[in-house]
């Protein structure tokens, strides 16, 4: 299934900024609101939430650097070209290329890390934030224990040093994303079987393997020094933040997001919801209500 399917009515398209392609969707009509996807997705994971946020907004859900249709820069020794910082660099600018200064963001996973970084290093931009199935990634490391390593293994996996893990996924790369998606909560079974198949389709090729791989090792690193030296700072998110979560997921099982949430941020608000990690799949007709009801609101 292309994006004409997934998305009608919207416009694909590719911006250059920050050294990088971004590749993307945009539709609707109303004020912007910016969709980034989790690990190991793309901006497909939005299709049953996107045409309908498009009846009320500006709707642009792109792939994130490494990601999908995007870029994917080989790295460096420092993991700065995938650290959240540079990634929410490339976010900002391709609102700026398409017109929009400030909007509203939504991001699940690995994309919600994004969006987190975003509103701290550019809080002129972003008006709302919601944030799915994510605490902050300092508090997730800091508090390791044998629960949350055994569930989320793929974070100490994929942070080995190159080729590691890049061999070893190659070698079976449908394996191991139906695998790593599949061991959830809901199985596969929320997947439509085209996004499935869009979602396996990069995970064949190296160079996304090893810039999934260099995304999960900056995050181990130097996301890791800018999110002390922002607790240093006493920096917090300025805007106000949604936070939901899956019951059976590992976020909520293992960790407060709530009370976590409200260390690094202002305003926050949120809730568990009945699915495991993959809300926007899982609980589309719920996402879309809480998203038309948070980033409704006048600012």
């Amino acid at each position: 299934m292309t994006d004409a399917a997934f998305f009608p009515g919207f416009t694909p398209f590719r911006k250059t900024v920050n050294g990088v392609e971004i590749a993307g969707v945009q539709g609707g009509s109303g004020s912007p609101l910016l969709l980034l996807h989790g690990h190991p997705q793309s901006h497909v994971v939005w299709h049953a939430v996107a045409p309908a946020l498009a009846a009320h907004f500006t709707v642009i859900a792109t792939d994130l650097r490494g990601y999908g249709a995007s870029s994917k820069p080989a790295g460096d020794p420092a993991h700065l070209l995938y650290s959240k910082r540079t990634m929410a660099q490339d976010q900002v600018d391709v609102m700026a290329a398409l017109g929009y200064p400030r909007f509203d963001v939504c991001g699940h996973d690995r994309g919600a890390r994004v969006a987190h970084r975003l509103a701290l290093d550019h809080p002129q931009c972003v008006r709302r934030l919601m944030l799915l199935d994510i605490a902050p990634t300092l508090a997730m490391y800091e508090r390791t224990d044998m629960a949350f390593a055994s569930a989320y293994w793929h974070w100490f996996f994929l942070i080995q040093p190159a080729p590691f893990p890049e061999t070893l996924v190659n070698a079976a790369p449908d394996f191991y994303i139906n695998k790593l998606m599949g061991l959830r909560h809901a199985g596969l079974a929320p997947f439509h079987p085209d996004a499935m198949a869009a979602y396996a389709a990069t995970m064949r090729q190296p160079d996304a393997v090893h810039a999934m791989c260099e995304d999960y090792r900056a995050a181990a690193t130097v996301d890791l020094q800018h999110d002390r030296a922002d607790r240093a700072a006493a920096r917090m998110i300025a805007c106000p933040v949604r936070v939901l979560w899956g019951q059976h997921g590992v976020v909520g099982q293992c960790f407060d997001p709530l009370a976590l949430w409200r260390e690094v941020a202002a305003t926050v608000s949120g809730t568990a919801l009945p699915c495991g990690h993959y809300l926007p799949e899982e609980l589309p007709e719920t996402i879309l209500a809480e998203m038309m009801t948070f980033f409704a609101r006048a600012p």
